[in-house]
């Protein structure tokens, strides 16, 4: 039955629209802390809890599997319930997981709740691109977006500065009482500050049916699977770095935690410059444009970022500076195509923002312990950048194929 609550117009005045987007932005660091400030605290968990690199490795890709199947339910419950209460459910829950990851006794039991902490966080990402779609299409949508993904290009910054000043004052546990300390004042954020962007009347069906029906109707949209698995593998290209780093990083080129922090920030700052500059490109070109040169220049990069590791030229600044171009060609793939693929399906912006969410999170997930595989080291991490923009560009290309077919059919 559709539930029928009643809420505020989906338009709030202007100055409500800029308090939402500054409250989106708090939302949507959740998922970059959730999973970037523990990253220096990683070996000392490998040697706390008598584990290896790659199991320890397996805690990112349990936050990501978490963030990607939590949205899969949270998507369509936003779109029968309205956006707060979904959230406010999902952030409580990360506050919980968080607090009892702070006890975790052992590899298996912080791996459970690193998922059950991507499940809270989940709401965060899903209900920030509903809320987005709810009040944004078209240009002006990856527009704001851009402006989200300079809030997620600061996380990563900040967070493992963070983690490493914990890390000086406490055990790697103390990161994950930080973790619930935030998510309790984002909790907090969510409840009193985030208006209702869904009204009533454009409520689906909270029937089991109707979500499955939705998701039959978007996941038979071609175009938006393409748009959808190019933005999963432009993240996924980041969050190779993401996986990699603190093994790079401090175990190839001997950085401590705290030069780890600033190294880490020095390559997230280059995302915050993609992300600055995605609004001033839209001016001039298409967002397609946007996101298909990002992906040329990335692939490029990777390419010669796993030369000069293979070849040992350039040493630290042989792994930096390539990894720095990719992901500054991430924060401009990532906004286009997401907000391309929503542009598809504005009636059910929830569901379709799960959808986009699940590729995301799940083609990120794949990534950590291929990382691993291929060595946790400069080459590696290079490699798996690149293939994923590759990746990327391959589902770009396809669905620009596929517009053209059409259009041809259509002329005929």
């Amino acid at each position: 039955m559709t539930v029928t609550v009643s809420t505020p117009p989906a338009a709030p005045p202007r100055p409500g629209l800029l308090r939402t987007v500054v409250v989106l932005g708090a939302l949507v660091a959740l998922g970059p802390l959730t999973m970037d400030l523990y990253l220096p605290a990683l070996p000392a968990i490998v040697s706390d809890l008598k584990t290896t690199d790659t199991l320890v490795q397996l805690t990112l890709t349990g936050t990501l599997l978490g963030l990607g199947l939590g949205q899969l339910v949270i998507g369509p419950l936003s779109d029968a319930l309205g956006r707060r209460r979904p959230l406010i459910w999902g952030v409580a829950l990360h506050v919980v997981a968080s607090l009892a990851s702070v006890v975790a006794w052992n590899i298996g039991v912080l791996s459970v709740l690193r998922v059950l902490q991507g499940v809270g966080g989940a709401a965060a990402a899903v209900v920030a691109m509903a809320v987005v779609r709810d009040l944004f299409d078209g240009r002006a949508a990856a527009t704001v977006l851009s402006r989200l993904m300079l809030v997620m290009g600061a996380s990563p910054i900040l967070a493992p500065m963070l983690g490493s000043a914990v890390l000086l004052a406490g055990s790697w546990r103390w990161a994950f009482a930080t973790l619930a300390l935030l998510g309790a004042g984002l909790l907090g954020v969510a409840a009193f500050a985030l208006p209702e962007t869904l009204p009533a009347d454009r409520r689906r069906s909270a029937r089991v049916g109707s979500s499955v029906r939705a998701y039959r109707s978007i996941l038979g949209d071609a175009p938006f699977v393409l748009l959808a698995l190019a933005t999963g593998a432009g993240f996924a290209a980041s969050f190779s770095y993401v996986a990699g780093a603190s093994f790079v990083l401090q175990g190839q080129y001997g950085l401590d935690q705290q030069q780890f922090g600033l190294a880490f920030g020095v390559c997230a700052a280059a995302m915050i410059a993609g992300a600055q500059l995605n609004p001033w490109l839209l001016r001039r070109f298409a967002p397609l444009q946007v996101a298909g040169g990002a992906l040329v220049v990335m692939v490029a990069a990777a390419a010669a970022g796993v030369g000069l590791q293979a070849t040992g030229i350039g040493g630290l600044g042989g792994f930096v500076v390539p990894v720095m171009v990719m992901l500054a060609g991430s924060s401009l793939v990532v906004p286009n195509t997401s907000a391309l693929a929503m542009s598809r399906h504005g009636q059910a912006a929830g569901t379709a923002a799960a959808v986009v969410g699940a590729i995301q999170f799940g083609v990120g997930a794949l990534v950590a312990p291929v990382v691993g595989l291929l060595g946790n080291d400069g080459t590696g991490t290079a490699a798996a950048m690149g293939g994923a923009a590759l990746l990327a560009a391959l589902a770009l290309v396809a669905h620009v194929n596929r517009d053209e077919h059409a259009a041809s059919a259509a002329g005929e």
